[in-house]
């Protein structure tokens, strides 16, 4: 599903609501969890997961097509744990 069928999805299921603030409400949840992980925080939906971001240590790499060794800078990268809810649902328990 991509950003959006979920505004299509979420509208069409609240008629009462129309499509500009569905997408401005969508936004802002994205916009929110995106804030949080730049600040380092944790983000947990409870039943469906948490975000929060890695640091990964800089290293040497190697380029696949000289073989050439190449130096990797440390980043921080997002990562998403699935909830129990999550998980046992998508394992039809």
């Amino acid at each position: 599903m991509i950003r959006s069928e979920l505004i299509q999805k979420i509208a069409e299921e609240n008629p009462h609501l129309f499509q500009r603030d569905v997408e401005r409400i969508v936004s802002t949840i994205f916009d929110e969890i995106t804030g949080a992980l730049v600040r380092g925080d944790r983000v947990e939906l409870r039943g469906f997961g948490a975000f929060s971001v890695k640091k990964r240590d800089g290293r040497t790499g190697r380029n696949p097509r000289t073989g050439e060794a190449v130096e990797v800078e440390e980043k921080h990268v997002p990562f998403f744990k699935t909830g129990k809810l999550l998980r046992d649902r998508l394992n039809g328990a």
